[in-house]
Order: C-alpha cells, then sequence, then structure tokens
C-alpha cells in the first residue's frame, strides 16, 4: 500500500513509499483510514525538528472503519467506525499506566512516531486505544478528536468556574479548541492572536468566543483590566509556543492566576518573568497530549453539538500531496488540513 514515510530525520525526507499492508495482531484492530490530521509535530518532524523511529508513516489524528479484528478481540467488529487514541504500546507497570495517565509512561510508543500511523490506507491500533464513533459525530469531525481530546486534557489542568475571564494565546486549531470546551463551562473567553492570524481571530468570533483580539491592534491588557474590575484573568491557556506569550500570559493573570501551558518551544530553555510567578503566586501547570479519559468527552462534546470541531477543517488533500498541504500550513491559508488515503 501506499504511504506517506520519514525516511530518515532531518529535513525533509518524507515520501510516499510502498509498504506492506499491515497484519492485525491477536489485541488489536485493522482499520481502513477515512481521513487523517496533519499536526503540528508532523510539520516538526518533515521540518527536522521533532525526532522520530524513522522510517516510520507519520500520521496520528484519524477517523476510519474497522476491516478486521484480532483473535481475542470482542469489542468491536468489522464494519465499526471508529477512532483511535496514538497510544500504541505502554509499559503498564508504572505508577502512571496504573493511573490512567498513559501519556506519562516513559515506555510509551505512539502511532506516527514509534510506531506506523494513520497517513495510509490502512493503520493498526491496540483494542484498548479504540473508541467507536457516536451516531452524529462523522469522519471528518472524528479525524478531529485526538487534537480535542489534547484541547481537553488542558483544561482540565485548570480550575474554572462560570463567570471566569479566561484568555487563549494562540488561535491555532488547538487554541481553537481549548476556547470551545472553556466555554462549556460558562466562562467568558478572549482569544488572542496576531495579524497574520486573522483567519484564525475570525473563525474564533464565528465559534462563539467573547473576544477575538489581534494584539498588533488591540490593547489586550485594557481589555482584561476592564473585564475584571483590573484583577486581571483568572485562567490563562498558552497555545502558540511563543516566549513572547507566556510573559505576556504572566501579566495578564491576577494574583493568584492559572497559566496553562500547552505549546511546545523551539528550543527547552526559554526565558521567562519568575519574578511575576512568585509575586504574584501563580500556578504554572504543564499540559502534554491527552490520556485515556480525554477521548469519550471529547466524542460526547462533538456529539452533543457544544464544540465544532469540524469547522476548524479548511483544506483536504490526499497524501501524496503533501508539499501543497505543508505550503498552505506555512502561508498561513489553513487552520486545519486533513489527508486522505490513495490506493
Amino acid at each position: 500500500m501506499k504511504a506517506l514515510v520519514k525516511k530518515e530525520l532531518g529535513f525533509g525526507n518524507l515520501e510516499i513509499v510502498d509498504v506492506v499492508e499491515p497484519e492485525v495482531g491477536k489485541d488489536q484492530v485493522k482499520i481502513l483510514v477515512k481521513y487523517s490530521g496533519i499536526c503540528g509535530t508532523d510539520i516538526h518532524t518533515y521540518e527536522g525538528h521533532y525526532k522520530v523511529k524513522a522510517p516510520v508513516v507519520l500520521g496520528h489524528e484519524f477517523s476510519g472503519k474497522i476491516v478486521e479484528v484480532g483473535e481475542n478481540v470482542t469489542e468491536f467488529k468489522p464494519g465499526d467506525r471508529v477512532t483511535s487514541e496514538t497510544t500504541f504500546y505502554i509499559c503498564g507497570e508504572c505508577v502512571y499506566c496504573q493511573t490512567g495517565d498513559y501519556n506519562l509512561c516513559s515506555s510509551r510508543k505512539g502511532l506516527g512516531t514509534q510506531q506506523n500511523g494513520s497517513f495510509a490506507k490502512y493503520v493498526i491500533a491496540r483494542k484498548e486505544s479504540v473508541h467507536k464513533l457516536p451516531e452524529q459525530v462523522d469522519y471528518v469531525s472524528a479525524a478531529m478528536t485526538e487534537p480535542l481530546a489534547c484541547a481537553h486534557h488542558a483544561v482540565t489542568k485548570a480550575t474554572i468556574s462560570e463567570g471566569d475571564v479566561v484568555v487563549v494565546l494562540g488561535p491555532g486549531p488547538i487554541g481553537l479548541l481549548v476556547a470551545q470546551v472553556v466555554k462549556t463551562y460558562g466562562a467568558t473567553v478572549i482569544v488572542a492572536g496576531l495579524s497574520t492570524d486573522q483567519l484564525r481571530l475570525e473563525k474564533a468570533k464565528e465559534l462563539g468566543v467573547d473576544y477575538a483580539v489581534n494584539i498588533q491592534e488591540e490593547d489586550i491588557n485594557h481589555i482584561v483590566k476592564s473585564l475584571t474590575d483590573g484583577y486581571g484573568a483568572d485562567v490563562v491557556f498558552e497555545c502558540a509556543g511563543a516566549v513572547s506569550a507566556v510573559n505576556m500570559g504572566l501579566d495578564l493573570l491576577k494574583k493568584k492566576g492559572q497559566l496553562i501551558q500547552v505549546g511546545i518551544f523551539a528550543k527547552p530553555e526559554i526565558p521567562i518573568n519568575a519574578e511575576k510567578i512568585i509575586q504574584k503566586e501563580i500556578k504554572l501547570i504543564g499540559s502534554r497530549s491527552q490520556k485515556p479519559a480525554d477521548w469519550e468527552p471529547s466524542l460526547a462534546l462533538m456529539s452533543e453539538k457544544k464544540v465544532n470541531a469540524k469547522a476548524l477543517v479548511t483544506h483536504q488533500f490526499t497524501i501524496d500531496q503533501w508539499d501543497e498541504a505543508y505550503r498552505v500550513i506555512k502561508n498561513g491559508e489553513a487552520i486545519k488540513v486533513l489527508l486522505t488515503p490513495i490506493d
């Protein structure tokens, strides 16, 4: 079958390759891929900034239909509409596995990074990671379950009450999903971006956020202070992976506020204003990917029309059109891009 394979580390080295069609193991399911989303980590991998176990088929955000199940699988059957967590292997023994925090298992192997992923016609998933799609969730929306689960995971890291003022820095797919999840808590949501984010800021307004702010043209600090009697935001989600955004978030937060770090930085060491963290007694919390407990709630949010993940999909290409998909992402023309397999 044809697959989009990262053949070697470094910039590029991403090619359409003929690979052997995968066989299902006894505790696994074989899924015919319908749609597969391009994640920021796929872009970082293509550009050589994110290490994977090359050669490997990329792709970890997907929806599809089961075509075959292993001999030990009774929970699913061929024809089931599904999506799957990215987790392909865990040790099952560490304290994180024992508490369901698979995303923190040091031995974890993920689809599209250490194990062949979904930029192909078929993908193999372990049965424990597979989730049936609610009837109201179509395949396009379902391909967005993984990023929505990441957003749900981040929001659960914060304590949010009705009426709180919450700022989301970075209106990319994750930021826009975080904003929608936060709205379900009854909070006032401000999404902030740059002039180059105009398309995404307009989408934020369409999705019902309270304020979509271009920080290069508007004073976000004034907006936040006017909404909070001068105290500052209750919660900030940093979803851009930008050092300047972290420090802006520390400025915008009230004393005893919460900063949830979701975005990944180009370099692991960054300069931040630690004095603000100390003097304002700010809670700084990291959020890594997603875990099993985030998936069913995410599917429910889409099924109940509380989150519109499909609205973020602006482009669709086949896996052999990677160059065009990459171009629209880098040029800022796209919000979310989905790929479909080829025979």
